[in-house]
């Protein structure tokens, strides 16, 4: 074969190559997210904190974005859970079913920003409490910001506060201590005691149980967080006059053998009865109610204690405990692009200087197309005022040729019936130069080049056939 014919079996394939090759627009990859696990140590902050038995372990999860663009938030989701260590965030109290963990996170922000993020959590409500019952942890906490601006963020972890809030209401203990209050903050009893179990239902005792001293001097005594607390016990004909301390300070003393009038009683065992209530209430905080027997005749009864939580009342901080990272925790860099304003116009593609002319053979505009231009157009009804500074006429053809848009006067709107172009025979002259058609030398070249290429191929394939079946001619 000679050269030519190879140079045109080489241009043809070169330009099956090139019509199909796809160019894909290049996407920017995005940052994988930060993803890190923190181990924190909770030490008790004052007395009453919830880390009770020591310090507390905590297993920490941190993730958030690495590769934002303005506008897009900032999130950071902090999850939170025990280690395997057995020493847990403890109740400090008596409560009622509804108390929760609170959690405040502190991320610092360093670079293009600089200050504090405090991503927060609560945990599920708990069931009623005890002393020294494990609390549940929030699930995670998290702060979601949005970002304003351009630039770059390094962010460090920093510590966790802690803290218990109780639910508003009252809970009822008339035990003393047992298994379930190991910490020893049940009702303790003084010697000379005696426990009375399964008394008649008519009584009205609570958990139809009560204890009974005959002993002058001898004592009952509860240790409970809240603000306020009372006295239950019956009214009794042979009762004794007790005297009640709140916190160590004698605050009263009453006779349950009298009603409120001061009248003695003339029945026996009526349970169940409110005979002393702490007012005002306390500030919140832990308290103690003592009640004492007074003289060497009669029965003092306890049948419970009810203590009682106003929650406005409670200080933030006061059941607190402060994790701290456990080592030096790791910086991440976090990148914020200026992104894209979606109230800016949109931006026209640039010319392609190698893109073809309007093909003049383009098919006219279909005319069940509602949008087609040669409806006609809206009449004019003299008002300058509407709102639109120059109006664009495009005239259309009824043949084939390509309209040209026409900016009418500023000064006044005038719309046109489409012109033709170029006049077809036998139509009427409008006084329209014929257009002048353009020269498609490009599309006859590549006809060309693609009818050589074929042609090259055609000889090259007869040469292989003619090799095959034993010689070349």
């Amino acid at each position: 074969m000679n050269r030519l014919g190879k140079a045109l079996i080489a241009a043809s394939v070169g330009a099956v190559a090139t019509l199909g090759m796809v160019v894909l627009p290049q996407v920017p990859a995005s940052a994988a997210p930060a993803d890190l696990i923190i181990e924190y140590q909770c030490n008790a902050v004052g007395e009453n904190s919830i880390a009770r038995n020591g310090p507390v372990m905590l297993k920490t999860n941190l993730t958030f974005a690495t590769d934002l663009s303005v506008g897009d938030p900032l999130n950071l989701t902090w999850k939170l859970a025990y280690t395997g260590d057995p020493r847990r965030l403890l109740s400090p109290g008596y409560f009622r079913r509804g108390g929760q963990v609170h959690a405040t996170g502190h991320v610092d922000l360093r670079g293009d920003w600089t200050g504090v993020l405090m991503p927060r959590g609560v945990s599920d409500p708990e069931r009623r409490l005890r002393p020294d019952d494990v609390l549940g942890l929030p699930e995670s906490i998290n702060d979601p910001g949005l970002t304003n601006r351009a630039g770059t963020i390094s962010i460090t972890p920093g510590d966790i506060d802690l803290d218990f809030f109780p639910p508003d209401g009252e809970v009822v203990y008339n035990d003393g201590p047992d298994a379930d209050n190991p910490s020893g903050m049940g009702i303790v009893y003084s010697n000379g005691w005696g426990s009375l179990d399964d008394l008649p239902s008519s009584e009205k005792h609570v958990h139809n149980d009560l204890h009974e001293t005959t002993v002058e001097g001898a004592f009952a005594e509860l240790t409970f967080v809240g603000t306020g607390v009372k006295y239950i016990g019956p009214t009794d004909k042979d009762a004794s006059p007790v005297n009640i301390y709140i916190d160590d300070k004698l605050v009263a003393t009453v006779n349950p053998s009298r009603n409120g009038n001061d009248n003695p009683v003339n029945h026996d065992m009526a349970g169940g009865k409110t005979l002393w209530e702490l007012t005002p209430p306390l500030p919140y905080g832990k308290h103690k109610i003592k009640i004492e027997k007074v003289g060497a005749t009669g029965f003092m009864w306890l049948d419970a204690f009810e203590v009682s939580t106003t929650t406005p009342e409670t200080p933030t901080g006061f059941h607190g405990a402060k994790c701290s990272p456990v080592g030096n925790p790791s910086t991440v860099q976090v990148t914020v692009g200026e992104g894209t304003d979606p109230t800016d116009p949109p931006t026209d593609p640039p010319t392609d200087p190698d893109d073809p002319p309007t093909d003049p053979d383009d098919p006219p505009t279909d005319p069940d197309d509602p949008t087609d231009p040669d409806d006609d157009p809206p009449v004019d009804d003299g008002n300058s005022d509407n709102g639109v500074d120059d109006a664009v006429v495009n005239p259309q053809t009824s043949g084939t040729a390509t309209s040209t848009p026409t900016t009418a006067s500023p000064t006044a709107t005038k719309y046109y019936r489409a012109q033709v172009a170029k006049t077809p025979s036998g139509g009427v002259d409008t006084g329209v130069a014929p257009a002048e058609p353009e020269r498609p030398y490009a599309l006859m070249a590549g006809g060309m080049a693609l009818v050589m290429g074929s042609a090259g191929g055609g000889l090259l394939l007869r040469r292989r056939r003619a090799a095959h079946a034993g010689g070349a001619r």
